[in-house]
């Protein structure tokens, strides 16, 4: 059974609003509410295997503590875009 486009929405909003660390939650969701529904397939693949990475590291690209994977330059850049204030206090 194939997964809808708006069943793969509703499933990767409700995983960027339940992630393991408080911080994430609230970065990924707020992406998550303002870009998902404009992403192309192969953009909400990409993000979809973004959400199955371990929230530290997901963190630390952020926040730039870490060096992003190749495959996740762009959409890292694109989600901290909006994230300023929680990766780091402004």
């Amino acid at each position: 059974m194939t997964e809808t486009r708006e069943a793969m929405i509703k499933r990767m909003r409700m995983r960027s609003m339940r992630r393991g660390i408080k911080e994430m939650d609230l970065i990924l969701s707020a992406f998550s509410d303002v870009h998902l529904g404009d992403m192309s397939d192969a953009e909400l693949a990409l993000y979809d295997a973004l959400l199955a990475e371990n929230d530290h590291d997901i963190y630390g690209w952020v926040g730039g503590q870490f060096a992003v994977p190749d495959r996740y330059t762009a959409l890292i850049a694109q989600i901290t875009k909006g994230a300023h204030g929680v990766t780091r206090p402004a």
